[in-house]
């Protein structure tokens, strides 16, 4: 969805960059976060523009035209004036439709489409702690965790870990990736990034170990950087993850 000004800029910045775009028009304005940097991050998010039934199905209509080929990414909060249930409304759509699923979202919203057996989810530390309500210590409890996750329906899991890297665990395998030390200037969008670069590794054909490393890479790489990530950033960041096989194969 995207609409008034801050929409249009988004829609003809992605232009810009030759990413084709298909957003669906609302009537208010697309909502500006601010971030505040003085010491600690403070973070001032408005809320997010009304979407009517008829544009939310627009939306259900545009997911219902994916296919096997297509990944979908479904992230962050749900707008009050769309049904509280859309996450699961669209997994049920691309369990149908063939298309990969990915989630990052809090834990009721991840909740919700965990049956729809969705290629991974990503949630950091503090979200896996909230999940099972409890504290995690080390990276056996990351496992135990992502485990249980997997239990409930996801295909597989990364869990970032901020500075210390990112856990990734699959039926067969737990792999861990640490990434280089570095001054950290933004941590806006590095999560994101993390997605980013593991669904386009995924899509490329590289292996998961691969795939993780670049994740890691692109998360470490906006972190690391002013905006997000350049190509050359990341790949300059990747040949210093180190990945290890925490357990598996």
């Amino acid at each position: 969805f995207a609409g008034g000004f801050p929409g249009e800029f988004i829609s003809s910045i992605l232009e810009q960059s030759d990413i084709n775009t298909e957003f669906i028009k609302v009537n208010e304005d697309t909502r500006i976060n601010v971030k505040l940097k003085s010491g600690q991050e403070t973070e001032i998010n408005a809320p997010g523009p009304k979407v009517t039934q008829e544009q939310f199905q627009a939306l259900i209509t545009q997911i219902k035209n994916t296919t096997s080929e297509d990944t979908v990414i479904v992230a962050g909060s749900v707008p009050n004036s769309i049904p509280s249930d859309a996450y699961a409304q669209i997994a049920q759509i691309t369990e149908k439709t063939g298309a990969q699923l990915v989630v990052d979202a809090e834990k009721d919203l991840v909740e919700t489409v965990l049956p729809y057996r969705p290629l991974f989810i990503k949630p950091n530390k503090d979200e896996l702690e909230v999940m099972f309500n409890t504290t995690v210590k080390s990276d056996e409890d990351v496992i135990k965790y992502g485990k249980e996750i997997l239990k409930k329906g996801a295909q597989s899991v990364i869990i970032s870990l901020g500075g210390d890297g990112a856990i990734y665990v699959d039926q067969h395998q737990s792999i861990k990736a640490v990434n280089p030390q570095g001054h950290v200037v933004n941590t806006v969008g590095s999560g994101d990034s993390t997605v980013a670069g593991m669904v386009a590794g995924l899509s490329m054909g590289l292996n998961i170990d691969e795939a993780f490393q670049q994740a890691v890479a692109s998360g470490t790489a906006t972190a690391f950087s002013e905006d997000l990530a350049t190509r050359d950033a990341i790949e300059n960041i990747k040949s210093q993850v180190t990945i290890s096989v925490l357990d598996g194969e």
